[in-house]
This record gives C-alpha cells, structure tokens and sequence, in this order.
C-alpha cells in the first residue's frame, strides 16, 4: 500500500482553519509521529494554527476504570451538541507496554456521537506516557480548537496516581466515581480528590440512588478538609446516570459557572499562561531525552555496560553520569 504523502504547512493550517475533519485527523497522526521530519512539519503547523486556539473550555475526565467514563462522555456530548456546541473528544486509550499495541475502543463505545458529524471523536494511544495522557495531547486540543470546536474533552486511561497529569492541560478537572465500591474515601488516592475542581457520582440510578447520595455526603464533608484552592473555586459534588441522561444538565451548569467566575477573577488566563511554560518546560526533557537516547555513541556504549548493569557488576549512578558526559562530548 502507497503511504500517504505529507500536505504541505499551508495546507494543513488552511484545512484545519476551515474545519476539514480529514485534515484535522492527518495534522493530528503528524504531531503524532515519532519522525524527526514529520516533528518539524508539525512545529510549523502549530506555529500556524496557534493564534486561532484557546477559545474553547477545557475539561479533563477522569475516574477509574468501569466508572463509566465513555458512557458519561457519548450521553454529556449529545447535551451538549443540542445546547449548539461543537465538541471534540480526544479519548485515550492504554498501550501495552510489550507490543505497544492499543485497543482504541473509545470509538466504538460512543456509537452515537461517533455518528454525529458535529462531534469530533479522535482515540489515541497513551504509549509510554505517564498521566494517562497521549504525549501529544496537548498539540491535538490545540488543533482542534483551532478547527472551531469550543469544548474539548479529554477522556483519559484511568489508571493510577500519575493521571493527574491532566490537570495540567485543561481548565476543568471532573472526577467520576462510583458509589458502594467500598470504602469511598479510601477507595482513591488523596492527590486527585485534591486536585478535581469537580468530584460526581455516577451510575446514581436504580438500587444506587440511595447509596450515591450517601457517597455526596461523604465527599463533600471529605473536600472541606482540604486547602482552599488557589482560583477561589470551591469544588463541588453531585451525582448523576449517565444511562438515565440524569443530573448532566447541572453538570453543565456547574461547569459554564466556573468558567464565569474564572474569567472573571483572571485565574483562567493565568492557569492557561502557567501550562504553557510548563509544556516548554516538558517538550525540552522530551527532546533532551530523545537525543540522548538515539545518540549513536551513547547507544553503543550503553550497550556495552548495560551486562554489567544488570549483574551488578558496575554502579548504575555511576554510569549513568558517565553516559551523560559520553553525550554532552559528542552531541
């Protein structure tokens, strides 16, 4: 099969301006790549398509896996696109770590706003990115934005402490959870619950009703106990079925409320103009990290003490200093 050529920067700034899904998804698989010429294709694009970014809300959803997050995702979009909105979902799915393989069945499980053309759903592998993000998430959200979507949902994997990381991206950081899975307050990791401008219950339908407003309470006499936030914003808890199609419209609410008051009170531009510098701050570990790695004297060298690495035969601090010397030598 012909692999597929590369547009040129003017013609994916000028289809991703205009909205063109197919472009979008091909500007999306560049920053995506891992080829140094794709990489530096994709700075140009982002170059481009920048000053048209940042108008939308952010919101980052988050909960352990079977919370329903996909479900929550497909019955909130639908409210959404017939409020008016133009939504993008970037859901991102776990990679194995062995093949590096992706289920990416996000897409699949949201079969209805799949098939809504006003909706853009784009699955993505986590890789070996830690906070349960694509490394590239952040490139993605700022093309869709720029193709005229006004909210963004990033759906992340789910797995662990080290998900917070998306709180670094987006404005609103909603917590799912479930009720009657045990202990509520010890069933998650404090860091997130601190983190979350927003914690909700859902699947609070059937025989659960009763015990998601038990779970409320419980969170909501939990958050007190934490420090109040530096954006003034008190988080909320509430509940709701994504099934039922219940408790999302107050979800929405909750939401357009926080972003009044952070526009309002400045907070906004200011968590936006501290992520930014925090995003520099990351892509040059990455790079510094990539060079390093795929420098071809260090390779070798790497291969030749890792034996003794492993046999405890050397000190791994010590070569590890001894590598980085290796490298700053003949970079």
């Amino acid at each position: 099969m012909k692999k597929k050529s590369r547009l040129s920067v003017e013609s994916y700034i000028e289809g991703v301006l205009k909205g063109d899904r197919m472009v979008l998804s091909r500007a999306i698989t560049l920053v995506e790549s891992s080829l140094l010429s794709d990489q530096l294709l994709a700075e140009k694009v982002m170059e481009g398509v920048l000053p048209y970014s940042g108008k939308s809300i952010r919101i980052g959803v988050t909960g352990v896996p079977g919370v329903g997050k996909s479900t929550f995702i497909e019955s909130f979009g639908k409210i959404l696109l017939d409020k008016g909105y133009k939504l993008a979902v970037l859901a991102i799915d776990p990679s194995s770590p062995k093949s590096g393989g992706s289920i990416l069945g996000d897409k699949t499980r949201m079969e209805e706003l799949s098939a809504d053309k006003r909706a853009y759903i784009r699955p993505s592998p986590a890789g070996a990115s830690l906070g349960g993000v694509s490394a590239r998430t952040r490139e993605s959200m700022i093309l869709c934005e720029a193709a005229g979507h006004d909210v963004i949902l990033i759906e992340t994997v789910g797995v662990g402490q080290s998900e917070i990381a998306v709180k670094g991206m987006v404005d609103f950081f909603l917590l799912l959870m479930l009720a009657g899975a045990g202990d509520e307050l010890q069933g998650i990791k404090k860091g997130i619950i601190e983190m979350c401008d927003a914690l909700i219950i859902n699947k609070a339908d059937g025989e659960n009703v009763e015990a998601a407003k038990r779970a409320k309470r419980e969170y909501a006499n939990a958050l007190h106990l934490f420090p109040a936030k530096e954006s003034g914003w008190v988080p909320q808890v509430k509940t709701c079925s994504a099934l039922e199609k219940s408790g999302l419209e107050a979800a929405w609410e909750m939401i357009i409320e926080f972003k009044d008051k952070m526009t309002a009170n400045g907070y906004l531009e200011f968590n936006r103009q501290e992520q930014r510098a925090n995003w520099m701050q990351e892509h040059v570990r990455y790079l510094i990290e990539n060079n390093f790695l795929h420098n071809p004297k260090v390779k070798s060298r790497m291969g030749e003490i890792l034996p003794g690495i492993k046999s405890g035969k050397y000190s791994a601090i010590a070569k590890a200093r001894e590598l980085v010397d290796l490298f700053l030598i003949n970079r």
